[in-house]
């Protein structure tokens, strides 16, 4: 499993998250253990009002575990998990939340404990965490015999277009794939060796340069959606300021934004218009497939819990109608036969509590191998719509740079007639 993991507070905005339904098809609390409360937003309070008691701000440690794509991985295996990472962690005894998200056919937990430690009322230390919990992970790939991540076995190795969620926010906000952009803009660097030949590597696909507000160097697209070329383009700030000189020499981005809305004419803006439509078609199509198969799965879902639920119950009153009441019930207490009965129920109780969540896992990863085909088309809708909207960035660049062509073109004519006038007209005088 891929581990996530930070140190953080604000314990009711991370249970908000954790519950909300907006970006996930399925939301399962699945524990809240060591609090006051079963309720997560209950037990996040309580864990925000013991840590005012302290002075750690980033009270809680909270992260995620990610199998690989493809993964079956049960709800026992999550919890094993979840068990190792506290005892690498020293974290065993604290009080801890799990939450089950599933989106795009894949399904992730977040597990979120504690850091108090409520008997010394101090926060648990946690040094070196991150490479803890490397060495998990890594055990984690072997024992179930899954495919490691390059990245995973050597850090030289991790991919240079991974993005951040505020880059994934951005590119949800223009339709494109980030790994699109950053893909672009690296290879704009890698094929230039100054700012000229950077520059014009960066208009042939749709981005113009300038000099940003709080960041070194920026580049911009027709939206005028600014991109850091430290982050999107993997440089460095030295190797910029190397290859690119002096950025007070670059516009800024309101100016360059201005210069691309004036270049803009009526028939490219219409343009514009008509390949975002398509594009925006594109995806609500498939939204609309994904959103039916959704609603189906949730009512799947209900339909067990309710048998689940009733069979429970009436599992539950008749193993109660054996334990004997009254006069019979001390008759058998004192012979031994009550605590005979007691274990059975006991066995059966748990045996009934395993099938429930076999059929719940069954159920589930049925559900995500049909989610997973679906994934694989909506990918491809979504590689095909954000392929459009970034040819669409080199189509209004290389518009904009015909019809700059074009005008040059009209100019040098108008003045080549202005001089030919000019000569038959001292001609004319000479004459």
């Amino acid at each position: 499993m891929i581990l996530k993991a930070k140190e953080r507070g604000d314990a009711p905005q991370l249970a908000r998250y954790l519950l909300s339904m907006r970006d996930n098809d399925h939301v399962a609390l699945h524990e809240v253990s060591g609090f006051a409360s079963d309720d997560l937003l209950e037990a996040f309070h309580e864990a925000d009002a013991i840590a005012r008691g302290t002075r750690c701000k980033n009270h809680l440690f909270s992260m995620s575990l990610n199998p690989p794509d493809g993964a079956k991985v049960s709800i026992e295996d999550f919890e094993k998990a979840a068990e190792r990472i506290a005892k690498k962690l020293g974290l065993e005894q604290q009080p801890r939340a799990i939450v089950f998200h599933e989106k795009d056919g894949r399904r992730h937990a977040h597990v979120v404990w504690s850091r108090i430690d409520i008997e010394r009322m101090r926060a648990i230390n946690m040094p070196h965490y991150k490479t803890k919990l490397r060495d998990v992970s890594r055990e984690l790939f072997l024992e179930h015999d899954w495919e490691m991540p390059r990245g995973l076995q050597d850090k030289r190795f991790r991919n240079p277009l991974s993005f951040t969620r505020e880059e994934w926010q951005q590119s949800k906000r223009v339709g494109v794939d980030p790994r699109e952009i950053k893909s672009a803009l690296q290879q704009c660097w890698q094929a230039s060796d100054n700012r000229a030949s950077f520059e014009q590597a960066l208009k042939e696909r749709g981005f113009w340069l300038a000099k940003g507000d709080r960041r070194g160097v920026v580049a911009l697209d027709y939206r005028g959606e600014v991109y850091s070329l430290s982050r999107y383009g993997g440089v460095k700030s030295k190797e910029l300021e190397g290859r690119l000189g002096n950025r007070d020499a670059l516009s800024l981005v309101a100016e360059v934004r201005t210069q691309i809305a004036n270049a803009i004419t009526p028939k490219l803006e219409a343009f514009i218009q008509d390949a975002e439509r398509d594009a925006a078609r594109r995806l609500e199509m498939v939204e609309k497939r994904r959103a039916e198969m959704v609603t189906q799965h949730r009512t799947e879902r209900e339909t067990l819990k309710a048998r689940q639920d009733a069979r429970w119950d009436a599992e539950s009153k008749e193993r109660a109608a054996r334990l004997p009441r009254g006069l019979s019930g001390i008759w058998h207490r004192l012979t031994g036969d009550f605590k005979k009965i007691k274990a059975l129920n006991e066995r059966e109780t748990l045996l009934a509590w395993q099938r429930d969540r076999e059929e719940r896992d069954a159920l589930a990863w049925a559900q995500l191998d049909e989610r997973h085909a679906l994934q694989q088309d909506i990918k491809q809708q979504r590689d095909h719509a954000s392929q459009d909207l970034m040819d669409l960035r080199k189509d209004v660049a290389n518009y904009q740079i015909f019809e700059q062509e074009r005008d040059q073109h009209k100019r040098d004519r108008d003045e080549q007639m202005r001089k030919r006038r000019s000569r038959r007209h001292r001609r004319n005088l000479d004459l």
